[in-house]
């Protein structure tokens, strides 16, 4: 009986580089990484977090002792596992990106009465959007975004000192909600509802943008047996 093929590193491996738009993802990454370390106090430091958000942004909620600053080895072995996190958040979304390109497998029909018949395929905007509801680990991202938003949501318009609560919903759907916060930014001086209705729609479909990727690849690296 075929079995659905485990996860492993070389599957994460193959997804991160077997399409152009990938490797040219990992390339970006590289050319902000070269940036961090050349020009460290510019705007263009912060490419590698940016680019490899939303994950790079996970370490923003572990608390981290204050022996790490100072300089010594802590500070050097804090750095290690900075840039090692940045990797691995590259490399997840490099596969995440490969495994939405990837045209996904039919599989036969087998009847023992009958020839083998290829299933027809889903509607493709209807199978891309599944990919963010069908599987545990979409659903648990799409809830820390929809709970990040709800926090937002309720501070702009219940509490009466909304604070910085756009940052959760920022953090949770980076990067593309970078965007999102760029466009309702002009908005805040006029229209302050449009503002916020403008940033809450962004995060929405950013938020579904991760929530695919995230799908599509744990449909890859874990097969049918990832499926809820």
């Amino acid at each position: 009986m075929p079995t659905s093929p485990r996860f492993g590193p070389r599957r994460l491996l193959a997804l991160a580089t077997d399409s152009l738009a990938a490797r040219a993802y990992l390339g970006l990454v590289a050319l902000g990484f070269a940036a961090m370390f050349l020009v460290p106090d510019s705007p263009f430091a912060m490419a590698p977090m940016v680019l490899t958000a939303p994950l790079s942004f996970l370490p923003v909620f572990v608390p981290v002792g204050a022996g790490v600053a100072g300089g010594g080895a802590a500070e050097v072995a804090a750095a290690v596992v900075f840039v090692g996190w940045m990797l691995l958040c590259a490399l997840a979304n490099a596969a995440a990106l490969g495994a939405l390109l990837r045209r996904p497998d039919r599989i036969p029909d087998l009847a023992p009465d009958r020839a083998p018949v290829q299933t027809p395929p889903a509607r493709p905007r209807r199978a891309l959007l599944a990919a963010a509801v069908d599987n545990w680990p979409a659903r648990i991202y799409v809830a820390v975004v929809a709970a990040a938003l709800g926090t937002f949501l309720y501070a702009v318009l219940l509490s009466p000192d909304p604070g910085f609560a756009g940052i959760w919903p920022l953090l949770a759907a980076a990067p593309l909600s970078f965007l999102a916060a760029a466009v309702s930014l002009p908005a805040e001086f006029g229209l302050p509802w449009m503002s916020t209705l403008l940033f809450t729609a962004g995060i929405v479909l950013a938020g579904l943008v991760n929530a695919v990727l995230i799908g599509r690849l744990t449909r890859r690296i874990g097969g049918p047996a990832a499926r809820g």
